[in-house]
């Protein structure tokens, strides 16, 4: 959904919520990590860029490979228009522990006390996107007429992207950042940002309307909660990984 649409002699703009969600949750999660004083404020801003071309990057083609891959074979061109929004979560999540992993090895810096101030900031980003969600009218559930519902299609829907919001948001983001305070080792917050954004998410799954060219893979479940699975098991063991052996950390 556009915000507006405008033409300069052969030129078309017409900036959507989508970009402007993307671009100011990372103007605003930057302002937020530089009162955390972790790195040097010319070095934080090196991470956001890493951070802010790997995340288009990996997002974009787990898409790809995972939700619509027979559309992108017969459609190759489509494969690089990044504008369009389609994306995935664990893709990011893959390519910015990647680019984080480079960071550190660049600058000479622990990887898990970056990972642990970058999580604390993620909420943000992650409400701006689901209100865009809301307000593009996606991510329902089934028919709801009463309050905040949407308007699609003749039908009223119960807003399942306020509902994430709201998990992502006003619960997660206080909950990692007073973890943050009390951490006692360099890899805790990442993990129980990401053990908990599992469960809010996976839960929500339930109650909203999977990929229309997917539906649910088994039975009751997304391929988002399929690709989950793994994710969660890798995040259990290693935090008994890192207790087993406190000096890989």
């Amino acid at each position: 959904m556009s915000i507006f649409s405008i033409n300069i002699f052969w030129i078309h703009i017409a900036p959507t919520y989508y970009w402007l969600a993307y671009a100011l949750g990372f103007i605003l999660g930057y302002y937020f990590l530089r009162k955390l004083r972790f790195i040097k404020e010319t070095e934080l801003e090196d991470l956001m860029m890493y951070a802010f071309f790997w995340v288009i990057l990996g997002w974009r083609f787990w898409y790809i490979l995972f939700y619509n891959l027979s559309f992108y074979l017969t459609t190759p061109s489509e494969i690089l228009k990044f504008w369009n929004w389609w994306m995935s979560f664990h893709g990011w999540v893959i390519w910015v522990i990647i680019a984080m992993i480079i960071f550190s090895k660049r600058y000479k810096k622990d990887f898990f006390d970056i990972w642990d101030n970058l999580v604390c900031a993620l909420p943000i980003w992650l409400f701006l996107w689901r209100i865009w969600n809301y307000i593009n009218k996606e991510l329902l559930w089934m028919p709801y007429e009463w309050f905040l519902a949407v308007y699609k299609g003749w039908i009223w829907y119960f807003p399942s992207p306020l509902l994430e919001a709201f998990l992502e948001w006003i619960i997660l983001f206080f909950l990692i950042n007073h973890l943050y305070k009390k951490r006692k080792h360099k890899w805790e917050i990442w993990w129980f940002f990401l053990l908990f954004y599992w469960i809010f998410r996976f839960s929500v799954e339930f109650i909203r309307q999977p990929d229309p060219q997917l539906w649910y893979i088994s039975w009751f479940l997304t391929m988002w909660q399929i690709l989950s699975i793994p994710m969660i098991i890798a995040w259990v063991y290693l935090v008994y990984f890192f207790k087993w052996y406190p000096n890989e950390k």
